[in-house]
C-alpha cells in the first residue's frame, strides 16, 4: 500500500481528478470539435451526453476503484475472478499510455508557444499564424523534444507519490488557469465581432443534429475531457478513501470540467469571429495556436499575458498527463510488484518510443504526415482511434460490468457507504444498466456501419 498511496484530504481528489479532466481536452480538443462539429449543435450533444452518460460512468469507475483499492486490470479480476472482464481494464491501460502518446505532443507545443509569446516571434495575422504554427509543426526534432520534456516532467511528478506529487502540484495550479481563463473571457466577449461568435457558439442549427459524426465525436471528445474509459478515474478512485462521498465528489468533477470547457469556447469564438477570414469548421487542431495569439495582442502586456496563458496551459496539460502515466503505472505496482520508480520510469520509455510518430507526423516525415490509405497523419489517427472508439467501447463494457456482472446493488453499497449523499440512485441505476450501454452502442456501432 505504501507503493500505491492515497489522498490526504477529500479536496485533492478533487483537484487531481478534476486536473486529470481539465487540460488540453477542454482548452484545445472541446473548441476545436465544436468548429467542426458546426458550432452549438455540437454543444448541446456533448451535454447531453455528459448528463446522461458520462456522470453516470464516472460514478461507477470511482465506486470499482475505491472497492478494490486497485489499479483497473487488478480491478476487474477482483470483482469477477475467472472471467475475462479484465480484458476491461487492459483496454484502459493501453489507451491511457496511446493517449499520452500523442497528448504529449500538443502539449509540448504549448512550452514552445509560452517561448514564442514570451520573445515577440508570433507572427501577426490570421495566415500568417497559421503558416508558423505549421512551420512550428513540421520541425520533427524540435517536436520530439519538446514531448521528451513533457514526459520528463511528468514522470517527475509521479516519482514523488500521490499525496506529495499529484495532489500538491494540482491543488496549485487549477485555480491559477481558472482565474487567468476567465480574465481572457472577459476580455473575449469585448471584441468586436464577439456577438457573431457568440451566435455560432449557443445557437444551434438543428439541421446539424442530423449528421451522425456530431455524437460520435461529442462523446469521444466528452470521455476524452473527463478522462473515462482509459482507466485514470478508476485508478485515482482507488486511492480514495472512504469518508469521501462519491457522488458529491463525481459532481463536482463534471461541473469543473465541463465549466471550463464551455468557458475555453467563450474565448476561442468571439475572439475568433472578430478576425477577418475566420472559419471555425476548418480551423483544425491549430485553431488554439492561431487564434489566442491574436486575442493576447489586442491586451496591454500581451507578450507577458500570452507567455503565462501558455504556461499555464502547459501546467494545465501537466495535470493531465500525470493521470494518464499513472494508469499504467499503477497496473505495473499492483500487477507486477515493481516499485513506482521501476515503473514510472519503464513505462515512460516506452510511451516516448510511440510518442515519436506523432511528433514526426506533422510535416517532418511525409509517409507519417499522410498515411496511406487513411488520408490522415500519424497524430490524428492516434486521437481518432483511442478518443473517438476505445473511450466510449471501455465505458461501454463498464456500464455493462456495473449494471449487469457486477451489479447495481453492490455497487451502491459502494456509493451510499457511510451514508454519503446521492440522491438519485434510481436514476443512476436505470442510466448505467440501459441508457448508457445502450446510447454508446448505437453511437459507435452506426459510426462504424457508416465507415463501411
Amino acid at each position: 500500500m505504501s507503493e500505491r498511496g492515497s489522498w490526504r484530504t477529500h479536496t485533492g481528489f478533487i483537484f487531481a481528478a478534476a486536473g486529470s479532466a481539465v487540460g488540453l481536452g477542454n482548452i484545445w480538443g472541446f473548441p476545436t470539435r465544436v468548429g467542426q462539429g458546426g458550432g452549438a449543435a455540437f454543444v448541446v450533444v456533448y451535454l447531453v451526453c455528459i448528463a446522461l452518460i458520462c456522470l453516470p460512468i464516472m460514478l461507477s469507475e470511482i465506486a470499482i476503484g475505491r472497492r478494490t483499492q486497485k489499479s483497473p486490470v487488478a480491478s476487474f479480476l477482483l470483482l469477477s475472478p475467472g472471467t475475462r472482464w479484465w480484458l476491461t481494464g487492459a483496454l484502459g491501460v493501453l489507451a491511457g499510455i496511446g493517449i499520452l502518446s500523442f497528448y504529449s505532443v500538443i502539449a509540448g507545443w504549448t512550452v514552445a508557444y509560452a517561448w514564442f509569446s514570451l520573445n515577440g516571434s508570433l507572427t501577426a495575422g490570421q495566415q500568417g499564424a497559421r503558416d508558423f504554427f505549421s512551420e512550428f509543426t513540421a520541425n520533427g526534432p524540435l517536436s520530439v523534444g519538446l514531448a521528451f520534456l513533457i514526459l520528463s516532467a511528468t514522470a517527475a511528478v509521479l516519482l514523488g507519490g500521490v499525496r506529495s506529487g499529484i495532489e500538491r502540484v494540482t491543488k496549485a495550479l487549477m485555480p491559477a488557469l481558472i482565474v487567468l481563463l476567465l480574465v481572457l473571457a472577459a476580455r473575449a466577449l469585448t471584441l468586436p465581432g464577439a456577438s457573431a461568435g457568440l451566435s455560432y457558439y449557443l445557437r444551434p442549427d438543428i439541421s446539424k443534429l442530423l449528421d451522425v459524426s456530431i455524437y460520435n465525436s461529442a462523446l469521444g471528445q466528452a470521455f476524452f475531457s473527463l478522462s473515462l474509459g482509459m482507466g485514470a478515474i478508476l485508478t485515482y478512485g482507488s486511492y480514495l478513501g472512504k469518508r469521501t462521498g462519491i457522488a458529491a465528489a463525481a459532481l463536482w468533477v463534471v461541473l469543473l470540467d465541463t465549466s471550463i470547457a464551455l468557458l475555453a469556447g467563450f474565448i476561442i469564438f468571439p475572439a475568433g469571429f472578430s478576425l477577418s477570414g475566420f472559419d471555425p469548421d476548418t480551423s483544425g487542431p491549430g485553431l488554439i495556436f492561431a487564434v489566442l495569439p491574436q486575442l493576447f495582442a489586442t491586451l496591454p502586456g500581451g507578450q507577458m499575458f500570452g507567455a503565462a496563458f501558455f504556461v499555464l496551459l502547459t501546467m494545465a496539460a501537466l495535470t493531465s498527463t500525470i493521470s494518464l502515466l499513472e494508469v499504467p503505472v499503477s497496473h505495473c505496482v499492483d500487477t507486477y510488484n515493481w516499485s513506482r520508480k521501476r515503473s514510472v520510469l519503464t513505462v515512460t520509455c516506452g510511451v516516448f518510443m510511440l510518442a515519436i510518430p506523432s511528433a514526426l507526423g506533422n510535416g517532418a516525415v511525409p509517409i507519417l504526415t499522410n498515411l496511406p490509405g487513411f488520408g490522415l497523419d500519424f497524430l490524428t489517427l492516434m486521437a481518432t482511434v483511442w478518443n473517438d472508439f476505445a473511450l466510449p467501447i471501455g465505458g461501454f463494457l463498464t456500464a455493462l460490468f456495473v449494471g449487469w456482472i457486477w451489479q447495481v446493488d453492490r455497487a451502491l453499497e459502494e456509493l451510499l457507504y457511510n451514508y454519503a449523499w446521492f440522491p438519485g440512485q434510481n436514476l443512476w441505476s436505470f442510466l448505467i444498466r440501459w441508457i448508457c450501454p445502450a446510447g454508446i452502442g448505437l453511437i459507435v456501432g452506426w459510426t462504424f456501419y457508416s465507415m463501411f
